[in-house]
């Protein structure tokens, strides 16, 4: 099986699907002529031309707008934002209009569209570049929110958003995109909704997505060394979540650790706990702990970031 780069996974998955589907195009800031910002839509408008690779201006609200309406009429856009912490200029497109057309035109109206690029905190980008996002859009009905932390997931989940007939949001690692992983030649995708075990364990879960995975696979090994068993439980979409695969873990340990790179106020986190002591509560040994950045924004000063973050140590 070829290993490939997470940045080549989902470029391989948007030009997949639109080799198979006419009806889809990108677009966003510098996502042909300069091949995206971190490279993601490479190639994608010599193969396909102007026509469906479409530079936009700065004007997140204005590019979100076009993509809401044209799914309206049956296109099938791929909306990018060169770091999702911008898709809060084009808030209300996304929250007032993708989110609810559906429901508030009775079902006449599908909004088949993806709203994708990178999110989370980086290596000193500075707070207004450095937030994660997820719990808000998790938090609004209408909208499908999917955090890969692989290869094989960013390609296979990229794919399933773009064939779902709802809105979409993939939220992608910044600092995943030159990571590697097996990803299969033949076409896949991996079901929205289906978390998985990326470590069997047996005396603890760890629940963590995107970059946060690696962080809790590493101190899953730190932590074998100790005699303790890690399992790491990456849910891969947030909404919907795969609270049957969460509560069998839970039931399997006796105890969980909810790690995330937001911030611990309404963390998406905190759902995770609910459902945990929801469904597990005759099974927990320990009550549910959780793992968040400082309560503050990110600094840019590297020593304040490294405080503000969490690492495996943490």
């Amino acid at each position: 099986m070829p290993i490939i780069s997470y940045r080549e996974a989902l470029n391989q998955a948007m030009r997949e699907e639109m080799e198979r589907d006419a009806s889809i195009f990108v677009m966003g800031e510098e996502v042909g002529h300069y091949n995206g910002a971190y490279k993601v839509t490479q190639g994608l408008l010599q193969r396909f031309s102007e026509r469906r690779v479409i530079d936009a201006p700065i004007a997140e609200m204005g590019f979100a707008g076009i993509g809401v309406g044209a799914a309206m009429v049956g296109l099938r856009p791929i909306i990018e934002f060169m770091t999702f912490n911008f898709s809060l200029v084009a808030i209300d497109q996304i929250v007032n209009n993708a989110a609810k057309i559906f429901q508030m035109s009775g079902g006449q109206f599908n909004i088949p569209i993806v709203f994708r690029g990178p999110g989370g905190p980086a290596v000193q980008v500075g707070s207004q570049h450095s937030q994660a996002l997820e719990s808000f859009y998790a938090h609004i009905p209408g909208l499908k929110v999917v955090m890969p932390s692989t290869a094989y997931d960013a390609k296979g989940l990229l794919k399933a958003a773009i064939r779902d007939d709802n809105p979409v949001i993939c939220i992608e690692g910044e600092t995943l995109y030159g990571t590697t992983g097996e990803v299969p030649t033949e076409d896949y995708i991996v079901p929205i909704g289906k978390g998985d075990i990326k470590r069997e364990g047996k005396d603890i879960t760890l629940v963590a997505w995107s970059k946060m995975v690696w962080t809790c696979l590493d101190a899953a090994k730190q932590l074998e060394a100790q005699g303790i068993s890690c399992e790491v439980l990456d849910p891969r979409s947030l909404r919907p979540l795969d609270v049957e695969l969460l509560v069998s873990s839970v039931r399997k340990t006796g105890r969980c650790v909810v790690v995330e790179v937001g911030w611990p106020m309404c963390g998406y986190g905190a759902e995770i706990a609910y459902q945990v002591q929801r469904h597990c509560m005759d099974a927990l040994d320990a009550p549910v702990e959780r793992v968040t950045s400082d309560d503050v924004p990110m600094p840019y000063a590297k020593n304040l970031e490294d405080r503000c973050s969490r690492s495996r140590e943490t």
